[in-house]
C-alpha cells in the first residue's frame, strides 16, 4: 500500500498525489489515489490496476454495500412512489408499467455505479481491510495466530 503525507499519497514509485475525499473520486468513478484513472472497465466490473498511477484494486471488496444502500435509500422511495400511485389515483395497469418500471430501474440501477466506486475509495482512504482472520491478528500484534 502506499505511505501517506498529511496532504498527499506517495506511490512505491516516490510520486506524491494530492489526497482527495472518497466521495469526490469514487462516486465519479475515478482512482482514490490520482483522481484520473478509472475504476471501472464496464458498468460494475473494477479494473486491476489504474491505468493512470497503477494502485492494483485488489484491496477493493465493497462486498454487497452498494445494493443494500441502494435499497435502503433509493428502492424503498421507488416502492413507496408505486404504491401512493396506486392508493391515489387507482390507475390501470399500463400505468404502473409505463411509469413503475422506470422508477425503479433509475432508483435501482443507475445509483449502483457511484455507490459501489464510493465504497472502494472509502476503502482505499480509511485503509480499510478484513478483521477478524488469525493471519491479521498475527500481524496486528506482532505474535503467532491465535485460534
Amino acid at each position: 500500500m502506499d505511505q501517506t503525507s498529511d496532504t498527499h499519497w506517495i506511490d512505491q514509485n516516490g510520486r506524491a498525489w494530492k489526497k482527495r475525499p472518497a466521495h469526490e473520486t469514487g462516486a465519479l468513478g475515478r482512482c482514490p489515489r490520482c483522481g484520473e484513472g478509472h475504476i471501472f472497465t464496464g458498468f460494475l466490473t473494477v479494473r486491476d490496476h489504474c491505468e493512470v498511477c497503477g494502485l492494483d484494486y485488489s484491496f477493493a471488496d465493497p462486498a454487497d454495500g452498494p445494493a443494500v444502500f441502494v435499497q435502503l435509500f433509493a428502492c424503498v422511495p421507488g416502492v413507496v412512489f408505486i404504491v401512493m400511485l396506486e392508493i391515489m389515483a387507482r390507475p390501470g395497469l399500463w400505468v404502473h408499467l409505463a411509469v413503475g418500471v422506470p422508477v425503479l430501474i433509475l432508483t435501482a440501477i443507475l445509483p449502483l455505479r457511484p455507490i459501489k466506486g464510493w465504497l472502494i475509495a472509502a476503502q482505499f482512504t480509511t485503509r480499510a481491510q478484513e478483521a477478524g482472520t488469525a493471519a491479521l491478528w498475527a500481524k496486528l500484534h506482532g505474535g503467532e495466530p491465535r485460534g
